[in-house]
C-alpha cells in the first residue's frame, strides 16, 4: 500500500511540474509597439546607434508576438522587418535610411488601430522628405539628430 501511495505521489508531482514547465506564448498590445517605436526615435534623435539597435530588437520581438486579431500578420512582419534592419547595424546613418520606411509603415499602422490614447503627431522633415511619428509637438528630428534638431513640422495629429 505504502508502495502505491508513493508511486502515485510521484507521478501526480511529475504531471504538476510537467505542467507548470510548459512554455506559454505572452501575447503583447499593440500600444507596446508604439512604446519601442518611440525609443527607437529617440535613440536617433540621441545620435545612439547602440540604443537604437536594441530597442529595434525588441519591437521585433514584440511585433512578432502580437495578436494577429489586433494587427494584421503582413502588417506586423513589414513593421517586424524594419525593426529588424534598424537593429542588425550600429551605424547611424543606415539605421537613419531605414527608420524611414520603418516610420511608414508605423504610421500605417497608427491610422488602422488605435495605439494609444495620447494623441500622436505625424512629423515631416522636408531635408529629408519623409515623415515620423513622436508623441510631442515638439520637433525632435531623428534623420538628422543634433545637425538639425529642429527641422521639421507637425503635418497631422492622430487621436486628437
Amino acid at each position: 500500500m505504502k508502495k502505491l501511495i508513493l508511486v502515485v505521489a510521484i507521478i501526480a508531482t511529475a504531471l504538476t511540474q510537467e505542467s507548470f514547465g510548459q512554455p506559454t506564448t505572452i501575447k503583447h498590445g499593440p500600444g507596446q509597439l508604439l512604446t519601442y517605436y518611440y525609443h527607437v526615435k529617440n535613440a536617433l534623435v540621441a545620435g545612439d546607434a547602440t540604443a537604437a539597435s536594441a530597442n529595434a530588437s525588441a519591437f521585433t520581438k514584440i511585433a512578432n508576438s502580437i495578436d494577429q486579431k489586433m494587427i494584421s500578420k503582413s502588417n506586423t512582419h513589414t513593421l517586424a522587418r524594419g525593426a529588424a534592419r534598424i537593429a542588425e547595424t550600429n551605424d547611424i546613418t543606415k539605421q537613419r535610411e531605414f527608420f524611414a520606411d520603418f516610420s511608414a509603415a508605423m504610421a500605417a499602422v497608427a491610422k488602422a488601430v488605435k495605439l494609444t490614447d495620447q494623441p500622436i503627431y505625424q512629423q515631416y522633415c522636408p531635408m529629408k522628405k519623409t515623415s515620423w511619428l513622436s508623441s510631442e509637438k515638439e520637433i525632435r528630428n531623428p534623420y538628422y539628430g543634433s545637425s538639425m534638431l529642429t527641422c521639421g513640422q507637425v503635418t497631422s495629429t492622430l487621436y486628437q
